[in-house]
């Protein structure tokens, strides 16, 4: 949907030609809060539903996750059902930073507060963001790969992205830290090309890095921008024949990680802790509604994991990562 279609379908889902604007339930009664997410079936929405979820049910209130499937007007259909029905507030982790300001735009005209919870926004009202530093993040993992590259002696063979949506602020700034964590680790090689990523999966990354592979015979590194489509990404290399000669660095992190990290298949993984960043949104939430002031952005450090730490770091991993679903 272009994004001036989708304003406009905002506007009017908030207000009705001609008459008085829609009435809303008394939020005062609410005790729900609710999770606009891009997609539980990647597993760090899901991480990070459960933080809201845990820092929502200890001060009394109810929570809802709704799956918003990747598409903004899904995202922008949750939201108005969730203030349809009067909540007390919610937290959204944006489709995109672009139309994110439309869904903040509905919940002002309800007075309902809005927590946003990683990618961002460029624009609207809302009480708190709560955020990694995506780029210090993909930086580090830059300069990982560049230090594995260099150990191999392939400092001079090209390196490919695959990267989440570069409309997002979070996977621009994992883009511009990737390249420059290279750079800084001693690696100035050329690109083997940039594919965006629209689905999330491990299918669609495992056909982006066929056509790499394809295209690149030379190239030795690859990032893929999150967790789940690194695995496809792994299958492709192996399916080429070429595993052992293309090193793999990833970002967050999946259970599945903790043993392709300790055998090499993955050299590193710039970790968000999406589950402590849930429990910091639903925090902020509870404390907004509580009347208690609130810093307008919280930023979450981000574990960058190697090959070489993955043990000493695995503790935390479990807690703050995984959500505690890894023994």
């Amino acid at each position: 949907m272009k994004r001036r279609s989708f304003i406009q379908l905002a506007a009017g889902a908030a207000l009705v030609t001609g008459v008085a604007p829609l009435a809303y339930p008394a939020r005062a009664a609410s005790k729900t809060i609710v999770y606009l997410t891009p997609g539980l079936d990647l597993p760090f929405w899901r991480y990070l539903s459960k933080g809201v979820e845990s820092a929502a049910k200890a001060k009394g209130y109810e929570f809802l996750a709704l799956d918003s499937r990747n598409n903004p007007q899904t995202q922008l259909q949750n939201a108005q059902d969730s203030i349809a029905k009067g909540v007390a507030g919610i937290v959204i982790s944006p489709t995109d930073s672009s139309t994110a300001p439309s869904v903040l735009e509905l919940a002002k005209r309800a007075n309902i507060p809005v927590v946003v919870a990683d990618i961002g926004t460029n624009s609207g009202d809302y009480v708190s963001f709560i955020i990694s530093n995506n780029y210090e993040g993909a930086k580090g993992v830059g300069v990982a790969l560049a230090q594995a590259l260099k150990k191999k002696g392939w400092e001079s063979g090209s390196v490919g992205l695959i990267t989440i949506s570069q409309a997002r602020k979070n996977g621009q700034a994992r883009t511009q830290g990737f390249r420059d964590g290279l750079v800084e680790g001693g690696v100035k090689t050329k690109e083997a090309g940039l594919q965006q990523m629209q689905s999330y999966t491990a299918d669609e990354t495992f056909k982006f890095t066929q056509d790499m592979l394809t295209a690149n015979p030379d190239m030795r590194g690859l990032f893929i921008q999150t967790d789940q489509p690194a695995i496809g990404a792994l299958r492709a290399i192996k399916a080429a024949r070429r595993d052992g000669q293309i090193l793999v660095a990833a970002f967050d992190g999946i259970p599945e990680f903790v043993d392709l990290l300790k055998s090499g298949q993955i050299v590193a993984s710039g970790m968000q802790q999406p589950y402590l960043m849930g429990q910091k949104s639903g925090e902020a939430m509870m404390s907004h509604i509580a009347g208690q002031s609130v810093e307008k952005e919280i930023s979450v450090p981000i574990l960058t994991v190697t090959s070489e730490n993955i043990d000493k770091v695995l503790p935390t991993v479990r807690e703050t990562v995984f959500a505690n679903e890894v023994k």
